[in-house]
């Protein structure tokens, strides 16, 4: 079976079991706060079995883009070296949301692999819960006897509870369960040792493949477990190691999985695979990070310097590092394999291959930025060679790590250029700086929340805000959360007005008013599908009656900022074409952003036309066609524009401006027609990343005041150019005297230079046989400090030329040497350079005949010509 068949054959068991098929998440979560990715199968359905909303399916079955690669599952430094690990990985999982339990789920697991699959049973062992005292949880004796009816008891393995109680994090659902592990050793190894010895031993031939979770349990703040309203099953089985499993491999990357890739990254570096272990390890790297970098970017996610965008530059970068390093690739190679991948994966996961040429173009400029910090950081290394030397032949551990922090450079990156160059590499000062910042960045996030206290079980949260500002509600849960020696409330209500930040629409304020006080709402914030309401303080009666108000005047320009970024995507796909896709933006009361794929600056004259269509769309008062609870597949078929790494439901909400001209999903609050935009105006258009660009915008009341700003602007110019028409002509006639000045002065200042040449020449005098010349000068600029040291290198002979002179009230030193006295005399530009800069508090530096050095303390530039002929006689006499 190829891989391809493997995941179909998984996908069709489960149907058969009446689950239903739903696609994979987008591998970058949103609206999680305790998560950046996806990073196991059950995460994008955790709200079911906390019991915060029901599930649309009792069975589900699916396979899950997950990454790991941050956090409590990290297994970014083992990807490449083992057989096993994976930064991307797919998760092949069925689902019970309170439907069956134990018994179905293991005896279909083993029908699957054994009799699906074809596995051999005297290769499998299965593992259960042994039970564990300190938390007064028993022996899973259920998994047990389940198992024991299908397989030999000395299969069934006791496990503790760090490998048999599975749990997301520290807080959320948990529960034992039951791991199945493959022996796929050879026949002489497995008679050597028995395979149950080595299962959970991190053996990279006696793998675990399929883990059976039951969901029993929420792990709280305070460490105790609670029921879960229900019991759920949830199953994980990584597809890889399954692929490797069936196709009798002994290495993930040995499957069809990855090999198309492999073989191109050898081809592409000219060696074979196979053969060397370091190209081995670099291709496995490569081959892996494809996979992860190319569909976070197509899920949505930029490389960028913080949050979830700086991991996935981090294994973008550590993917151009191993290439760089082991198989020589000086120029942009990663993008090249993302076309194996996409066509890889086009039947399985077709949004790749559906924005393969702006991921392509993304993972490029982000490949020819790091090369060229790369090549940064080597100069860096090579001119600080000399101090290292000086320094026993270590590298320190403060510039190791300024080389890892700033530059990109791993700590095994710098060691390997440190060997060739025969120094070495202070680890353990490396180690102390990294953990002082990862101490830093701990003390900056550090987030403290208590348990929700629960008022209204089973009561799900309800949004009414497309409908109305205000409602009476009642709170059903709270907690407290604290953060940066701040505390606020997250308050849930039963239904509410207040619109959550979602898809760039910023949260809603206003208050919650009872009949003894006000609480004001700070902000409105998901957490999965719970609307959390953020307070300073709790009310004083949690149990009251709430009015819920939102501050309807913000939620109105909001409004209109929402509706404008629809009607401004339709205008861009019209003048700029159909490849512009959303890539983000943010909804406020004040702006609109809108960031949009892109390959080039937009032309001034397209500028102006998308303005106009926008504005004529506003003019003509289109009104609202919102459409709630469409299903996906008529959504789409109306023409809807979906956005990528957005998660859509079978049920969508669809939002029309004109059904020939803007048709999106969209879960925003819109103006009732387009009248009510007012004025839409482009305030600037910049690039924010490769192949992103960016359009900030204002509306109404904002747009009416900018452009009042600017007019007021261009009547103060016209008063200082005494003129009330043809505004540009009189400036361009400015610049045109301007530089005709700035000509003359030119001139002038040649010819002073000329003069000051001449003058300078005959203050030569003889230091130690060589001609010294050390003044301080009057010069407008370091340029025409340099052209008058090359001009007198010209004149005298034998020179030696000190120069001091304050340019926009900063001190200036140049020195120039003739070539015979670097030759002969064995001096040096750039050494006396920096002794003088002692005299005015600075540094400097250049070539062997020619220096420059600046300072803070311009009342050393005497001092500078005084020091100058002693220090060169002292230098000329060794």
């Amino acid at each position: 079976m190829n891989s391809a068949e493997i995941r179909q054959k998984f996908l069709d068991f489960f149907a058969s079991k009446q689950h239903q098929i739903v696609p994979s998440a987008p591998i970058v979560v949103k609206d999680d706060p305790t998560l950046m990715f996806i990073n196991s199968g059950m995460a994008p359905f955790k709200d079911y079995f906390l019991g915060n909303k029901p599930a649309p399916y009792k069975r589900v079955t699916d396979t899950q883009k997950c990454l790991r690669v941050s956090g409590k599952h990290n297994d970014l430094e083992e990807v490449g070296y083992d057989t096993y690990h994976h930064t991307m990985f797919e998760m092949l999982g069925n689902w019970s949301f309170g439907d069956y339990f134990k018994k179905d789920a293991l005896e279909w697991s083993w029908e699957l692999l054994t009799e699906v699959y074809k596995l051999p049973k005297d290769r499998l062992y299965v593992s259960v819960f042994q039970g564990d005292d300190s938390e007064n949880l028993p022996m899973d004796q259920d998994a047990f006897s389940i198992w024991k009816s299908m397989i030999a008891e000395d299969r069934i393995l006791m496990g503790s509870k760090k490998d048999n109680f599975w749990e997301m994090g520290d807080t959320g659902p948990c529960g034992p369960c039951s791991e199945i592990h493959i022996d796929l050793r050879s026949e002489e190894e497995r008679a050597q040792v028995d395979g149950k010895e080595l299962v959970n031993n991190d053996h990279p031939q006696v793998v675990e493949i399929w883990n059976n979770v039951f969901m029993e349990f929420n792990r709280l703040a305070d460490g105790s477990l609670v029921k879960l309203p229900a019991q759920h099953v949830d199953t994980g089985m990584g597809f890889e190691r399954l692929c490797m499993a069936i196709q009798g491999k002994r290495s993930n990357y040995d499957t069809d999985v990855f090999q198309p890739l492999i073989q191109f990254v050898a081809q592409e570096a000219g060696v074979k695979y196979g053969q060397d272990e370091k190209t081995d390890i670099a291709i496995r790297v490569i081959s892996d990070h494809i996979r992860a970098i190319a569909f976070t970017i197509a899920d949505g996610q930029l490389p960028s310097n913080n949050k979830a965008g700086y991991v996935i530059r981090r294994i973008l970068r550590r993917a151009v590092r191993y290439g760089f390093t082991f198989l020589n690739f000086k120029k942009p190679f990663l993008h090249k394999l993302a076309v194996v991948l996409a066509n890889q994966m086009a039947h399985v996961f077709p949004e790749l291959k559906q924005q393969l040429g702006f991921v392509q173009r993304v993972i490029e400029e982000e490949e020819n930025a790091f090369l060229r910090t790369l090549d940064n950081g080597l100069k860096r290394l090579d001119a600080l060679e000399n101090s290292f030397k000086e320094n026993n032949n270590i590298i320190d551990g403060k510039t190791a790590f300024e080389l890892y922090d700033t530059f990109g450079f791993p700590l095994d990156l710098t060691a390997l250029i440190a060997r060739e160059k025969g120094l070495q590499v202070d680890e353990a000062g490396f180690s102390k700086e990294m953990e002082q910042q990862k101490s830093r960045s701990r003390n900056a996030s550090a987030t403290e929340q208590s348990d929700w206290v629960i008022l209204q079980p089973d009561v799900v949260n309800e949004f009414i805000g497309y409908d109305c500002d205000t409602t009476d509600t009642h709170i059903v849960r709270y907690r407290q959360v604290k953060a940066k020696n701040k505390s606020e409330y997250h308050l849930v209500l039963d239904k509410t007005p207040f619109y959550a930040e979602s898809g760039g629409q910023v949260g809603d304020t206003g208050f919650l008013i009872s009949d003894t006080e006000q609480v004001e709402v700070l902000d409105t914030k998901k957490e999965n599908d719970l609307i959390l309401h953020i307070t300073a303080k709790l009310p004083q009666n949690v149990e009251a009656g709430f009015r819920a108000e939102i501050a309807a005047e913000r939620r109105n320009y909001i409004r209109k900022n929402h509706s404008a970024t629809h009607l401004l995507h339709a205008a861009l796909r019209t003048v700029l074409g159909e490849h512009v896709q959303q890539r983000g933006s943010l909804v406020n009361e004040k702006l609109l952003r809108f960031d949009f794929s892109h390959f080039a600056k937009i032309e001034d004259a397209e500028l102006r036309q998308i303005e106009h269509i926008v504005n004529e769309r506003v003019r003509q008062a289109i009104p609202l066609d919102e459409r709630r609870n469409v299903p996906i597949d008529e959504a789409k078929n109306m023409g809807a524009t979906a956005l990528f790494g957005e998660k859509y439901g079978d049920f969508v909400r669809v939002i029309t401006f004109g059904s020939d001209y803007s048709v999106e999903l969209c879960g925003g609050t819109h103006v009732m027609n387009t009248g009510h935009i007012g004025y839409f105006k482009i305030v600037s258009e910049s690039s924010v990343a490769a192949g992103v660009r960016r359009i900030e915008a204002f509306t109404a009341t904002a747009a009416e005041e900018y452009m009042q700003q600017q007019l007021n602007e261009l009547n103060a110019v016209r008063e200082v150019l005494n003129t009330q028409s043809n505004v540009s002509g009189a400036v361009q006639k400015m610049q045109d005297d301007l530089k005709g000045l700035q000509k003359q002065l030119e001139a002038f200042e040649l010819k002073q230079l000329t003069g000051m040449k001449d003058e300078l020449a005959q203050k030569a005098v003889q230091v130690g046989g060589v001609n010294l010349i050390a003044q301080r000068v009057v010069l407008n600029s370091a340029d025409y400090m340099k052209k008058l040291a090359f001009d007198m290198r010209q004149v005298v002979d034998n020179l030696v030329l000190i120069l001091a002179t304050e340019i926009d009230g900063k001190p200036q030193i140049a020195v120039m040497l003739s070539d015979n006295l670097v030759q002969e005399k064995n001096l040096n530009a750039s050494t006396l350079v920096r002794e003088l800069a002692k005299e005015i508090k600075g540094g400097g530096g250049g070539q062997p005949f020619y220096a420059t050095a600046g300072g803070k303390d311009a009342a050393g530039l005497d001092a500078v010509t005084a020091k100058a002929p002693e220090l060169v006689k002292s230098m000329i006499n060794g």
